[in-house]
């Protein structure tokens, strides 16, 4: 009979491992849903951006505008607040938010100041991390944004108190452009009511009937843009000034924050009612949208530079078809797996060396 030690009743180290594995929760799994809607509101949005010279000379142009323009950045900013739901000030996750949101911002910030000053050659660019130039003011306003995430759980009416904020900035005109305060409180609403979202309010506007509600929707907003475009200050739906700067009476501030985010809580819902389920060939793309916005920046930026709308045909109907077909290869291209490699120092920095260790996980290890 063979004899039992204490010995031979351990575990060995193989066993412990391969238990530890068994143990340990599987690695949560990316939702197609949202990375589909990421990669098709970044799509618009350089879209978007790619029609801004082609409005003066086409009506049809400046009416897409004003019509993406109405949802393609609430819904980013809604996905942005449902995947804050669960930010505190844990160690670990205001390391992720300094590397992956406030260094991001501070890199291209600079980069963008300087790569203006070369190619418009306009030594007198000011670099100022206190005045966000172009496309990262989102990347402040996710940052002021997120780390105030805790205070709206603990609020009782968290949605209206910052439509309340945010109407109070649509008549404030003193705020000035510090830190592009006007835009963070005016998109604060659609960041707070997507930290309130749950999975099933997702699944209610994927549902067939809304799915069919939304083309109606759709075509009666394109139709109403293309109204409006000639009577409206489009400058409402950049959300970046007040209503006195838009030279409008100060009440219409209020009323338009309260217009402009119901028209845009509708669209929006339209928009995730047709973005697929499903694993496509595009859903890897959502994980690198962030890239796509920040690079493709500096080529509409170029454009508008160095005159690259100059050409006749590119201010016909084909040229905007052209514009728009470009806009969406490119920031695909933008958002794929190797330029996301390339540019990885500057969108997710290993800084571990700048951080103290976390004494909880030290202690986990011992």
């Amino acid at each position: 009979m063979t004899q039992v030690t204490e010995q031979s009743l351990r575990p060995t180290s193989g066993t412990k491992t391969a238990e530890a594995k068994a143990a340990a929760p599987p690695a949560k799994k990316r939702d197609a849903f949202f990375d589909n809607a990421k990669y098709l509101a970044i799509v618009l949005v350089a879209m978007g951006h790619a029609w801004e010279p082609l409005r003066d000379s086409s009506r049809a142009v400046s009416a897409l505008y004003i019509f993406i323009y109405t949802f393609h950045m609430p819904a980013f900013i809604i996905i942005s607040g449902y995947f804050s739901r669960s930010f505190d000030f844990r160690p670990d996750r205001v390391r992720r938010l300094i590397t992956g949101v406030a260094v991001p911002y501070i890199v291209f910030e600079v980069a963008y100041s300087l790569f203006h000053r070369w190619a418009a050659d306009d030594p007198s660019m000011p670099i100022s991390l206190l005045d966000p130039w172009y496309l990262t003011w989102f990347l402040l306003a996710l940052f002021v944004w997120r780390i105030t995430a805790p205070i709206w759980r603990l609020v009782r009416w968290p949605v209206p108190l910052a439509l309340a904020i945010a109407a109070l900035g649509a008549v404030s005109p003193d705020i000035g452009d510090d830190l592009d305060l006007q835009r963070v409180l005016q998109f604060l609403p659609f960041f707070v009511l997507g930290l309130r979202l749950k999975p099933e309010h997702f699944a209610l506007v994927r549902r067939k009937e809304v799915r069919i509600l939304a083309v109606p929707v759709f075509a009666a907003t394109a139709v109403f843009a293309y109204w409006a475009v000639t009577r409206m200050n489009m400058a409402w739906f950049f959300h970046r000034d007040s209503a006195q700067e838009l030279g409008a009476p100060w009440w219409s501030g209020i009323l338009m924050t309260l217009a402009l985010f119901g028209c845009s809580l509708v669209l929006t819902a339209c928009f995730f009612a047709w973005v697929p389920g499903r694993s496509l060939w595009f859903t890897a793309l959502g994980a690198g949208t962030l890239c796509g916005y920040l690079l493709h920046g500096f080529l509409t930026q170029s454009a508008d530079t160095w005159g690259w709308y100059g050409a006749d045909w590119l201010h016909q109907p084909s040229g905007a078809v052209f514009v728009t077909l470009l806009a969406g290869v490119v920031v695909t291209l933008l958002c794929t797996s190797p330029v996301q490699r390339l540019f990885r120092f500057a969108l997710e920095p290993d800084m571990t060396w700048a951080f103290k260790k976390d004494p909880a996980a030290r202690r986990g290890r011992s």
